[in-house]
């Protein structure tokens, strides 16, 4: 009996306030969205380092008849120059860090910028002779890349050794910047969805200051009379919580899974459904909290107890 009274009040509450709790549940939505997003991206961040990191080459480039950085002076590395360093790569010195590495011939490197840059102006100006012969190294372990720049950085006929691992960082930077940015504006979010379920229930506390006077007259207890007020807040934000786990669920299947992973073509791990579920549990609990959190601080002034 005392539970149905309670969810009497709690629903009469709601009915009262429709369009607070409409608000509510809109904020609480946006804000949400936000921090599942937020957590997706930081996966999908995970997931990329671990696939790209793994994959990461050391790239070493032989010297052009235009170079005259590192150790070129306007030569073609000769075939002995080139020789030398796959002499090195071979060696015992060298050969227990590297998995297995490729040579990149002048028309190799051709057809791989035409295959990446073939829309930009530059590539009509671009021939074969002007891109660097190249050694890819993959490693065993690609954080050991300073071995292999500071064996090969002073082999003549070598123009630079780079450890492909920078790239992935500036870009690694980029999304982190993205994820942090949408922390900020779901935490802005859900600071206006706690203000707003606050001011909710005070709203709905003066609407019904008669009726609370004659339940402390009749020894009501303070939980007693706190608790359709938790939960009108409680029901606003999980209704929230609710749709914004749908939201993460529906970006995951129909954007990531469906657009991203054409446009891609599986030349990258994305996160799937499976990491989508695991956020909703999240945000349903985040949101149950804070507006619990919420509407009994704001009761519980109102009250004065």
């Amino acid at each position: 009996m005392r539970l149905g009274l309670i969810l009497g009040e709690a629903a009469n509450g709601l009915r009262r306030n429709v369009s607070m709790v409409i608000s509510v549940i809109l904020v609480t939505f946006i804000s949400l969205t936000f921090v599942g997003a937020a957590i997706l991206l930081q996966m999908q961040i995970g997931q990329m380092k671990g696939y790209w990191y793994d994959r990461a080459q050391v790239a070493v480039y032989m010297c052009t008849d235009v170079d005259t950085t590192g150790n070129c002076s306007q030569a073609e590395a000769t075939q002995a120059q080139i020789d030398n360093v796959k002499g090195q790569l071979d060696s015992p010195t060298l050969a227990p860090y590297i998995k297995k590495y490729e040579f990149e011939t002048h028309e190799q490197a051709f057809e791989n910028f035409k295959s990446q840059f073939s829309d930009l102006p530059i590539a009509a100006f671009v021939t074969p002779e002007t891109l660097n012969e190249s050694f890819r190294v993959n490693l065993v372990d690609p954080n050991q890349a300073d071995v292999l720049i500071e064996s090969l950085s002073g082999s003549a006929g070598v123009q630079d050794v780079q450890d492909q691992r920078g790239y992935l960082d500036q870009i690694f930077s980029v999304l982190n910047a993205a994820s942090a940015t949408a922390i900020g504006i779901a935490v802005l979010m859900l600071i206006a969805a706690v203000l707003l379920i606050a001011t909710t229930i005070r709203l709905s506390a003066f609407s019904r200051r008669r009726e609370l006077g004659i339940m402390r007259l009749v020894g009501a207890s303070n939980r007693f009379i706190q608790t359709p007020f938790v939960l009108e807040g409680v029901f606003a934000s999980f209704i929230g919580s609710i749709l914004a786990g749908a939201a993460i669920v529906a970006i995951v299947q129909f954007f990531v899974r469906g657009v991203l992973q054409q446009t891609l073509q599986s030349t990258t791990t994305l996160v799937g459904l499976g990491d989508a579920l695991t956020v909703v549990p999240i945000l349903i609990v985040v949101g149950a909290l804070l507006a619990a959190a919420s509407a009994s601080v704001a009761i519980s002034r109102y009250l004065k107890v």
